[in-house]
């Protein structure tokens, strides 16, 4: 029996021919990364470790991002922390305030993922690098700290599951409305540590934007990774930032899964999830009659340059609904600054939004737009549990750019083709 893509980048990261589902090994790692909430306790399990610094101070990234710029003393005192362990390790990739992202865009936009890689993130979503053709995935503190001290880590071969990808998607139809879609169908624990595996034709109507939101929510469905392969559209990314020389794998056609889905995205409609889980889905049309009083564009999964074009295309020339506060995140500095000269910006500004620096902020209640009791919020973040965004009774429904851009216009849930 053959091997998976993700299999075949573990066994040649493990020194083996071949691995199998439910193998145990150890890996090397390419890169092992974390930010300002869960490195000050990976620092602290490293300096149990008594070892003599970082395994390679160029295979790690400590991105700023969470509480930045820095929202109370504590989130202050966590990133001093990381600065003077990043200053005393000579750590190349420290992103701090004016530098740093949100890490999972980050990442990609300053090459330090490529195709091939095995990367550990103290992050759950840093399964997005599998959209470059990497074998991707977060971990815990302790595990990063590992990480950071060996250059290693230990992993179960996951099994895999195929979605094939055909057609081509409606306009206004996302990323974002495939993977809720896909999530929404096989549910929250569908592909529990398991590979998702995407491949079909319909790929190659998909941006790398796209499948770097779809490679994000893999998490959310309860994979262990999402994974796609590197076709002329990656290969011309990665030449383009990566730093690296990358390294194609493929599955093998014999490759074993545990279950294969066919996913027409030419008959996807625009697809929003409703509180408390990502599982619980429906298509806009049925959502319309909620109303809502914020709305946020941003986060890992959706704070890229073409998520704010999309925004900013519905935006342009109108005003968002009054009352409604409207809170919109660039991604990256890089991001931040293409915006502004494309004119996003001022469309934001002009519509009644804000505009903030990058920061995870308010995609887990950390500070730029918490909600109150009973408030109602359309976000493009990847989660939407309980207490997520602010008050335990407050609600999260989560969206493409587009629609949320056409919620905003409206104050209620709203089709993006109808404003």
């Amino acid at each position: 029996m053959g091997m998976t893509m993700t299999q075949k980048i573990l066994a040649a990261h493990a020194g083996l021919d071949k691995v199998a589902a439910g193998e145990l090994i150890e890996a090397d790692l390419d890169l092992v990364l974390g930010n300002d909430i869960t490195s000050p306790v990976a620092i602290h399990e490293m300096c149990k470790m008594k070892t003599e610094g970082v395994f390679d101070k160029d295979k790690v990234a400590l991105v700023m991002d969470h509480f930045v710029p820095n929202k109370d003393i504590k989130s202050a005192e966590h990133v001093k922390e990381v600065r003077e362990f990043a200053c005393e390790n000579s750590v190349t990739n420290f992103f701090d305030v004016g530098e740093m992202g949100i890490e999972h865009a980050l990442l990609p936009e300053k090459g330090l993922v490529v195709a091939g890689d095995v990367v550990i993130g103290a992050d759950s979503h840093t399964c997005t690098y599998g959209a470059l053709g990497a074998f991707s995935t977060g971990v815990g503190s302790t595990d990063m700290a590992a990480g950071m001290a060996t250059g290693k880590a230990w992993f179960k071969v996951p099994s895999a599951i195929k979605f094939i990808l055909t057609g081509k998607p409606a306009p206004f139809i996302s990323g974002k409305d495939i993977i809720l879609h896909i999530i929404g169908m096989i549910g929250v624990d569908g592909a529990l540590y398991q590979s998702m595996e995407f491949v079909g034709d319909g790929i190659e109507y998909l941006s790398m934007d796209d499948r770097f939101t779809i490679a994000n929510m893999a998490i959310e469905a309860g994979g262990k990774n999402g994974i796609f392969p590197v076709d002329e559209l990656t290969k011309e990314y990665l030449k383009e930032h990566g730093k690296r020389e990358p390294k194609i794998f493929e599955a093998d056609a014999d490759a074993e899964y545990t279950a294969e889905y066919t996913i027409d995205l030419s008959s996807l409609s625009p697809t929003v999830s409703f509180p408390h889980l990502p599982e619980n889905t429906k298509t806009v049309q049925e959502a319309s009659d909620v109303e809502i009083d914020q709305v946020v564009i941003g986060s890992c999964t959706n704070g890229r340059l073409t998520d704010l074009k999309i925004a900013a295309d519905i935006l342009k020339g109108k005003k968002v609904r009054k009352g409604l506060r409207v809170i919109i995140i660039p991604a990256t500095q890089q991001i931040y600054l293409d915006a502004m000269e494309a004119g996003y910006l001022r469309t934001f500004v002009e519509a009644g939004a804000v505009v903030s620096t990058p920061t995870c902020g308010p995609c887990l209640g950390g500070y730029m737009g918490i909600l109150a009791s009973g408030e109602k919020c359309v976000s493009t973040t990847n989660r939407n549990f309980i207490g997520r965004m602010g008050a335990t009774d407050s609600e999260i429904y989560l969206a493409s750019p587009a629609v949320a851009a056409a919620s905003a216009l409206t104050g209620r849930i709203t089709d993006p083709a109808r404003v």
